[in-house]
């Protein structure tokens, strides 16, 4: 009857988890392409966003755009297709702290792409 009980906390807490990655994966994809319409096309954002400290590190406008939707979004299509390989990997005995750390992680990954595109669509204006 536990076991039961852990795998419906499993599912329920998937389906809560994949619909609100897929909400934020679409999220970032629109807020970077919508960004991409006004961002200026370099080789190096970095320089015009922090021309002090982005001189070092090149990153083209289209890698730093994207990089973390793509990131969002393979995330995003693992955790849809690998369900049970999910349910049978997890490390925490709590399901609903695993899924918390977990939703942690793409919220940080869901802030850093739109902070992302709202720095690009700084530099374009």
């Amino acid at each position: 009857m536990i076991a039961n009980g852990a795998r419906d906390d499993f599912t329920r807490l998937h389906r809560a988890f994949a619909f609100h990655l897929g909400v934020a994966t679409a999220l970032a994809w629109l807020t970077a392409l919508y960004a991409a319409l006004y961002a200026p096309w370099v080789r190096n954002i970095r320089a015009l966003i922090d021309p002090a400290g982005g001189v070092d590190r090149v990153e083209s406008t289209v890698s730093y755009l994207f990089a973390m939707p793509a990131v969002l979004a393979l995330a995003w299509i693992s955790i849809v297709a690998g369900r049970e390989a999910l349910r049978r990997a997890q490390t925490l005995p709590n399901v609903t702290v695993e899924f918390a750390a977990a939703a942690v992680v793409a919220f940080g990954v869901f802030y850093l792409s739109i902070d992302r595109a709202v720095a690009a669509l700084n530099a374009g204006f």
